[in-house]
């Protein structure tokens, strides 16, 4: 499986962005793709997941109510849109896939994209 994350930018606060995750590759039924960020000199963090197969959802404590992620299995594509941006969601967001048995966990992800900037102005 093969990633390419995109969308990031330069935005202010209280604006938005979406962020895509294109998969290559065999995406199985009992896949998760998640979206992880790393801000500088900080360690990197779960933001969302969400099963290939089914609706489930995971959010951060920190995202819910503000971020809403969600797929296309036709193209195959994650997306996660991120509103009322805060300057502490500044990072560095990677989106990853695999068959966790707990998709907030990052070590359970085998495959990784290359990550896409998000930089939050106040």
């Amino acid at each position: 499986v093969q990633l390419q994350a995109s969308g990031g930018g330069l935005v202010q606060a209280g604006g938005s962005l979406r962020l895509s995750c294109a998969a290559s590759g065999r995406i199985f039924s009992n896949y998760a793709l998640g979206w992880f960020r790393q801000a500088p000199g900080k360690e990197r963090e779960f933001v969302a997941a969400i099963r290939w197969g089914g609706s489930s959802t995971y959010y951060a404590d920190s995202v819910k109510g503000r971020f809403a992620i969600s797929r296309d299995n036709a193209k195959p594509t994650v997306y996660l849109q991120m509103n009322s941006l805060k300057p502490e969601d500044t990072a560095i967001y990677y989106c990853a896939a695999d068959r966790p048995l707990v998709p907030t966990n990052q070590y359970e992800y085998d495959y990784w994209g290359q990550g896409t900037q998000v930089t939050v102005s106040s």
